[in-house]
């Protein structure tokens, strides 16, 4: 690309940091075999070579990961420009994608255009030779035409080019991701699968005409819930810095054209010019298209085939995204020129940033996650089920007092009803119904406890003194779930230690001798932090084992499972293992024979402090569950 528009890139940067010589180690078997550096110990020449049954495995990402990597390399055409054609920085970035493809979880890789400074059948073959590394393990990408690719007075319908012969749709039909293209070929879309869901990538042409964006547009109708990358060549251009990017004069017409009136369009990228920017516009429909730019063919070695890594985190609902070059990066153990050392991983504000999203709002335009509707308590009785509460009755009015003579009852049919009780002198609305609910809770309903410790105010649950889990001892494992949330006003002065569900009965009543024995034999409690406590007293052990959660962020629903497999006890929130589950060998659990508690906790038999909080579904299983199994699932 030759254009006024060009601007000189910052200065280069000195040295490299220690995190880039640990990923260099990683990348030298890649550059060896690009540059033909390898390695003089034999064993790592060969691992650095990698086995044939390697180089022509299929691709297998993990498609319902929320994290996944998608690669954008811009600009090469000075490594492929007439007699000075070296495609070894290619070939580096390549099998980087090879080489990192599980560990990145590398979903796809985008081409931005001018791959080659004249668009010659040599160049065009040049290139096209390194691409056979992802060919060969059928590696999902899209390349799309730049100026130098092509005429560039022309549009999509300028006829057979040796950029068409290289990269048309005869040879992207023999990859799994490829969508279809229009009948001239230069414009293409693509499909691949990441966290649970199809993505489309939609690579346009230099100059798409008036027909190849009206295919566009087919193409975004015909896969209305899918969001659409959009590649291309030119679209926006930055300044000297870097600063907000502007739309050219043909991105705008994109804009107008295609983007803001396709909401799936979240993001685009182009090349063509430098430095690299971004901005973000407002579509139609009033939501952000994310627009960037990345070339960087003005810096040292043509770019050296520099790729972006987008790594999407839809856990995190965040993009973030790095800058580097396999080619150099590969070497960086070694002996690096002067110009190299510069250019290891760039680190400037447009080269290494976070794009935050949230995706499911983003999307919900187009493609609403569906709400996730009750289920019914049949559905939860799993094998060892022992007693099943839930607090989804339609016929309570959201906010309104649980009745003083309130039976809940065990949905599991083992007799453990639920009574209520209350401290003198506590409102009568100390305990509520809600319709508040984790997302994934079985019953959507929940009891807001409004209890305190001083004074001790409130109310809470009982099971009645003849019930059968009071004497149960759980030799065979157990696993207690919950859900709960606690309110904005939650204070560890006023609320700390209220109780979740526990048992009755102190230690020293369940014949401990080790520890407070005026603790009671088992209690989830909320603690001060707030987090989560299990401090329960097994069979096999003189006093209690405790398992402790991080802290939890308050008006958020959470889950909560203490799972026993006659050995250990470990804590799970929201389906992840907690950091301080002790090794301490923990069988059954102890009992005094005295009632259950929901929403309360006793210290030395008397109650000590009640919950402030809600509670929802709670379910009692007498085995160890794996995940899988837990309510949330």
């Amino acid at each position: 690309m030759c254009s006024p528009l060009h601007q000189p890139d910052g200065p280069l940067l000195p040295g490299s940091s220690r995190r880039t010589f640990l990923r260099a180690t990683a990348l030298t078997g890649a550059a060896a075999a690009a540059t033909g550096l390898v390695s003089a110990d034999p064993a790592v020449a060969r691992s650095s070579q990698g086995s044939p049954a390697a180089a022509t495995a299929a691709w297998r990402p993990d498609f319902e990961s929320p994290r996944f990597t998608f690669v954008v390399m811009p600009d090469t055409q000075y490594l492929f420009d007439g007699a000075s054609i070296d495609k070894a920085p290619v070939e580096a970035s390549l099998r980087y994608v090879l080489d990192h493809g599980r560990d990145e979880n590398i979903v796809f890789l985008s081409h931005l255009g001018d791959l080659t400074e004249s668009g010659q059948a040599a160049e065009c073959g040049a290139i096209g030779k390194a691409f056979e590394l992802l060919d060969r393990r059928r590696v999902g990408y899209s390349v799309v035409a730049g100026n130098h690719d092509i005429k560039s007075s022309t549009d999509d319908q300028r006829g057979r080019t040796p950029y068409l012969d290289t990269f048309g749709p005869q040879r992207m039909r023999r990859l799994p991701t490829f969508g279809g293209a229009t009948a001239d070929g230069y414009n293409t879309y693509h499909l691949f699968r990441a966290a649970g869901r199809e993505w489309l990538v939609l690579a346009l042409d230099w100059r798409p005409s008036a027909a190849g964006l009206a295919w566009a547009k087919k193409v975004i109708a015909q896969h209305p819930h899918t969001p659409v990358i959009l590649t291309t060549h030119e679209l926006v251009y930055a300044n000297a810095d870097g600063d907000e990017a502007e739309f050219s004069g043909h991105g705008k017409h994109l804009w107008d054209e295609l983007i803001a009136g396709n909401d799936q369009i979240f993001l685009t990228l182009n090349g063509h010019y430098w430095p690299a920017g971004r901005t973000t516009r407002k579509n139609a429909a009033g939501n952000d298209v994310h627009l960037h730019i990345t070339n960087y063919q003005n810096r040292y070695y043509g770019g050296s085939a520099m790729i972006r890594l987008y790594r999407f985190d839809l856990a995190r609902n965040t993009i973030d995204v790095e800058t580097i070059s396999p080619w150099i990066l590969g070497r960086a153990g070694g002996t690096l020129n002067e110009l190299e050392r510069g250019e290891v991983e760039l680190t400037g504000p447009q080269d290494r940033f976070a794009v935050p999203i949230d995706f499911e709002k983003r999307f919900s335009g187009f493609a609403p996650v569906a709400v996730r509707g009750p289920r019914p308590a049949e559905r939860m009785l799993i094998p060892g089920t022992i007693a099943y509460w839930r607090f989804d009755s339609p016929s309570h009015p959201d906010g309104s007092a649980a009745a003083a003579a309130l039976r809940v009852p065990d949905l599991s049919g083992h007799r453990n009803d639920l009574v209520r009780e209350a401290v003198p002198g506590s409102a009568p609305d100390a305990l509520r119904w809600s319709s508040g609910h984790h997302p994934d809770q079985p019953g959507h309903g929940s009891l807001y406890f409004d209890g305190s410790k001083s004074p001790l105010r409130g109310a809470y649950l009982r099971t009645e003194n003849d019930a059968p889990l009071n004497t149960m001892t759980f030799r065979s494992g157990y696993t207690i779930e919950a859900f709960l949330r606690l309110p904005a006003d939650w204070d560890a002065g006023r609320n700390a230690w209220g109780g979740v569900l526990g048992r009755r009965g102190t230690l020293a009543a369940a014949g401990k001798t080790s520890g407070d024995l005026e603790e009671p034999v088992a209690t989830l409690s909320v603690s001060d932090g707030p987090g989560l406590q299990w401090a329960a007293a097994p069979l096999n052990q003189p006093g209690g084992v405790t398992n402790w959660s991080h802290e939890l962020l308050r008006e958020r629903w959470w889950h909560v499972a203490v799972v026993n497999d006659t050995k250990h006890t470990t804590m799970y929130i929201d389906g992840c293992v907690v950091a301080r589950n002790p090794a301490t060998r923990a069988t059954g659990l102890a009992t005094a024979g005295l009632p259950w508690l929901l929403g309360a906790y006793e210290y030395g038999g008397r109650l000590d402090q009640l919950m402030r909080g809600w509670v929802g579904d709670v379910r009692v299983v007498e085995r160890a569950l794996p995940v899988r199994s837990f309510m949330i699932a």
